[in-house]
């Protein structure tokens, strides 16, 4: 998910050079999101994979 962030990051970037705002801003929005998903998943696994078995 991670690597999805970082593609939709370039993507906005290379759109921003390019003067496309309108794609910039929605591939900058993607990537926000996903990032913020991934931190919240990886944050949910860090905490249940420390549980011991039952």
């Amino acid at each position: 998910m991670l690597n999805w962030a970082i593609t939709f990051l370039v993507i906005a970037l290379i759109a921003g050079v390019l003067g496309l705002s309108g794609v910039a801003g929605a591939a900058t929005q993607i990537a926000w999101i996903l990032f913020v998903v991934f931190l919240i998943l990886f944050l949910v696994g860090l905490v249940m994979g420390r549980r011991p078995p039952v």
